[in-house]
């Protein structure tokens, strides 16, 4: 869809539209209003500042909207294309690397309480592999901070998918 496209969309279409990228309804309703937009980068500023900071909830909702990386979504909120077309540099079929992804998942949820998120697009599993060990090594508050960064990323590639 093009950005005059997204422009002219009904309220409740570009809400299903939004809610693909970042599960977020203060976000969602923050982009939706400020059309009609220009340009892109006009769009991207918007989006990027509204997704800035999140609160508890908002985390909650937006982690909600991602499969574990490495695993196919299981559930409808997961965005199941959009998650294997990003994850796609994650070769699934590699043993090891299934199992090394599985063992960082399950310590990262032991460390923070939450599934990890990483901008898988344009990674390979060993970078994959690597942020998630590094960013084991942070306090909680630095790990929240990067969540939210990443799942800014994320929302931000996904909108320009549908939006640009």
């Amino acid at each position: 869809m093009t950005l005059t496209e997204f422009n002219a969309l009904p309220p409740q279409d570009a809400d299903a539209v939004l809610t693909r990228c970042l599960p977020v309804p203060r976000w969602v309703a923050a982009v939706r209003d400020g059309r009609p937009y220009a340009a892109w980068p006009e769009l991207e500023a918007r989006a990027s500042d509204a997704a800035a900071h999140l609160d508890d909830g908002e985390l909650d909702d937006a982690l909600a909207g991602h499969p574990r990386i490495g695993e196919r979504a299981s559930s409808p909120a997961h965005h199941a294309e959009a998650s294997a077309r990003e994850q796609s540099g994650v070769d699934r079929s590699d043993a090891q690397v299934a199992r090394e992804l599985a063992e960082g998942n399950a310590a990262y949820e032991r460390r923070f309480g939450r599934v990890f998120i990483i901008r898988a697009a344009g990674r390979s599993a060993p970078e994959v592999l690597a942020e998630l060990d590094r960013r084991l090594g942070n306090d909680d508050a630095t790990e929240r901070d990067e969540t939210v960064r990443q799942l800014r990323e994320i929302a931000l590639l996904r909108l320009r998918e549908v939006a640009s």
